[in-house]
């Protein structure tokens, strides 16, 4: 399964795509930051961001996008870029028919490292070695782009023919399938 994870931000958006096997392995397809500089017009960066998440939804052809979701902070400024960001990256993947799933930041953290408390150093280093890289990628909004895949990864078992989900797995999935009803 190929799935591109996306650290939405304003002045920096982290693309980061991976394969991964019906074993479970991961492997770096392509990352990415995509920079925006503060003083161009709000409308102009969107289009740019918009533009190169396209160009890279377009050439690794992902089944399954992992976006983390927009959470609250005193920075409200912060927020709203990210809010916006997410919300052009979401309608983009819907119109390409790709499959998207939101994480909390604490819910990556605690897939890649085994702590939703955990820094982003730490993050970068388990994103290395998930990935088999000899460094965790820079700056932070790619390692945090390919968390965000990872996490993905792990939450959503990958089948083949040869490997069918198991019914532990199956139970997860309609457990999250009801959670989310119920929101």
């Amino acid at each position: 399964m190929r799935i591109l994870g996306v650290d939405p931000g304003l002045t920096r958006c982290g693309l980061g795509v991976i394969d991964v096997d019906p074993r479970g392995a991961a492997r770096l397809v392509f990352v990415d930051v995509v920079r925006t500089p503060a003083k161009n017009p709000l409308g102009q960066r969107l289009a740019y961001i918009l533009e190169r998440f396209e160009t890279v939804l377009a050439h690794h052809d992902p089944q399954a996008l992992a976006l983390e979701r927009v959470f609250a902070q005193d920075n409200v400024a912060s927020v709203m870029g990210t809010a916006q960001v997410s919300g052009v990256i979401l309608a983009a993947a819907t119109r390409a028919s790709v499959n998207v799933e939101t994480y909390t930041p604490s819910e990556v953290k605690a897939a890649v490292t085994g702590s939703g408390r955990a820094n982003k150093a730490q993050v970068g280093v388990m994103v290395a070695r998930a990935l088999g890289l000899t460094q965790a990628p820079e700056p932070a909004d790619a390692a945090d782009a390919l968390a965000i895949a990872l996490t993905h990864a792990r939450r959503t078992p990958v089948r083949s023919p040869s490997r069918p989900a198991t019914q532990a797995q199956r139970q997860w999935q309609e457990a999250e399938s009801r959670a989310r009803a119920q929101k």
